[in-house]
């Protein structure tokens, strides 16, 4: 089902994450692989600060940040900016592909949702908040919970292993350096969180020896 939206966006093509979406709600927005970006896309092939989005009286503008492996649009490379028109598909470090969605137009894909009973247990990547039955988190998750939780969403259902936690919830510390402690500690404090929303259902089941999944309620 399509909606028409009135704020530009971008959304994430393909691969881990795909769905996601970022509303362009600001004059300024930054891509890259550090946790402050407002676009965050955690890869070793995308520098810190690799991309903006600034808005500007013609729409929107990328740029590229001086990044390591560059940023393309429709396969161009990206060098003193360019002027982003509805349906451009930016590539960052030829890794990450995102849609351009002007304002106004419909939206090709839906956002995060996980089935919770009467209601939904949703994301909202540009706020980085986590709603149920619209009731929001309070206070929101850590910036690592909240990639976990994220993680587990998108792989709908499947089991994800501790070696893709450690990529996408520690980008920058090597596989070695966490622990299973460290992960297990992050799971329990992440389902008690999510129990703060709904007591009555444990979201993330541990598979022994393999790691852990999404479990949505029946």
């Amino acid at each position: 089902m399509t909606t028409q939206h009135e704020v530009a966006m971008v959304i994430l093509l393909g691969g881990e994450g795909e769905g996601r979406r970022w509303a362009l709600d600001r004059d300024r927005l930054e891509i890259g692989r550090d946790p402050g970006c407002d676009i965050l896309l955690p890869d070793r092939v995308v520098s810190r600060h690799h991309a903006v989005i600034e808005r500007c009286e013609e729409g929107y503008v990328l740029r590229d940040n001086g990044s390591k492996n560059g940023t393309f649009v429709n396969g161009e490379p990206v060098n003193n900016g360019h002027l982003l028109q509805d349906g451009d598909e930016i590539q960052i470090a030829l890794r990450f592909r995102l849609i351009f969605v002007a304002a106004g137009a419909t939206a090709p894909l839906s956002p995060i949702t996980a089935e919770a009973g009467s209601g939904s247990l949703r994301l909202d990547d540009t706020r980085r908040t986590v709603e149920l039955r619209g009731k929001v988190l309070d206070p929101p998750l850590s910036v690592a919970q909240y990639r976990l939780l994220s993680l587990l969403m998108q792989a709908n259902g499947a089991v994800v292993d501790r070696d893709q936690i450690v990529r996408v919830v520690w980008p920058d510390v090597e596989s070695a350096g966490v622990t299973e402690q460290a992960i297990d500690a992050l799971v329990r404090r992440l389902r008690e969180r999510l129990a703060e929303l709904e007591p009555n259902h444990q979201y993330i089941v541990t598979v022994r020896g393999h790691g852990f999944r999404f479990e949505n309620p029946v």
